[in-house]
């Protein structure tokens, strides 16, 4: 009776971890009406997840980031991501990169990461709708997700970005950040962070895969529109 007891309550605690997610803040998400809205879109690629925003947005102000997005090669929009310092850098084959990647998830202690800043001059809304959410964020909530990039990145005695790796003919430019990387603080659950930052609900374990974080972000997108939907009507 103890032994099942005892797992009852091990079953109920996992399931509580893997259905818990940060709740969302209405006054960030989404813009009231009235409000000016900044664009930002979710990446998927099946695996990774990276955010898009307007180049002119990342770049406002003066702080360490936004040097580091008008430093970039030309492009409107800015695709940022976050990973390990070197699997997340490398482009080989992946099945030549498993041990790195199994290093990457499981090394104790954890490894050291970075933030992709990588200019693009294409709109990211041309993208496949299959690998994109596209979400209107309130000025405050985007204010708030780009602050949350910007306490990603590492910076020198100076207040400046470090840069830790830039790929022959790529434009990306990878800077050194703040955080660890492993299994339990992969790119998919930063990208939630960013995103639950700028005021969207989002899970928290579950956000380990790309598609958990997609759908969160597809709800609150849906969510949103029948908002727009409702005052339009009244």
């Amino acid at each position: 009776m103890l032994i099942r007891w005892s797992l009852a309550v091990l079953l109920g605690l996992l399931a509580g971890l893997w259905t818990a997610q940060r709740a969302g803040d209405p006054t960030l998400f989404p813009p009231q009406e009235g409000q000016g809205a900044i664009v930002v879109h979710l990446l998927d690629n099946g695996f990774h997840t990276d955010l898009a925003a307007p180049r002119a947005a990342l770049a406002a102000g003066d702080d360490a980031l936004a040097r580091a997005v008008r430093a970039l090669p030309p492009g409107d929009w800015v695709r940022i991501g976050w990973g390990d310092a070197v699997f997340y850098v490398e482009q080989g084959p992946i099945s030549g990169r498993l041990p790195d990647g199994a290093r990457a998830f499981f090394r104790p202690g954890g490894n050291p990461s970075v933030v992709m800043l990588d200019p693009d001059p294409v709109d990211p809304a041309l993208s496949p709708e299959t690998e994109r959410a596209t979400l209107a964020l309130s000025p405050e909530g985007f204010a708030a997700l780009r602050a949350r990039v910007a306490a990603s990145l590492r910076l020198d005695d100076g207040g400046r970005a470090v840069v830790s790796a830039q790929r022959d003919g790529d434009d990306a430019v990878f800077y050194a950040s703040g955080e660890t990387f492993w299994v339990g603080h992969l790119c998919n659950h930063w990208t939630a962070e960013v995103l639950n930052a700028g005021g969207l609900p989002m899970p928290i374990v579950r956000s380990l895969t790309s598609g958990a974080v997609m759908r969160a972000a597809r709800t609150a997108e849906r969510r949103a529109a029948e908002l727009d939907l409702g005052v339009a009507g009244d």
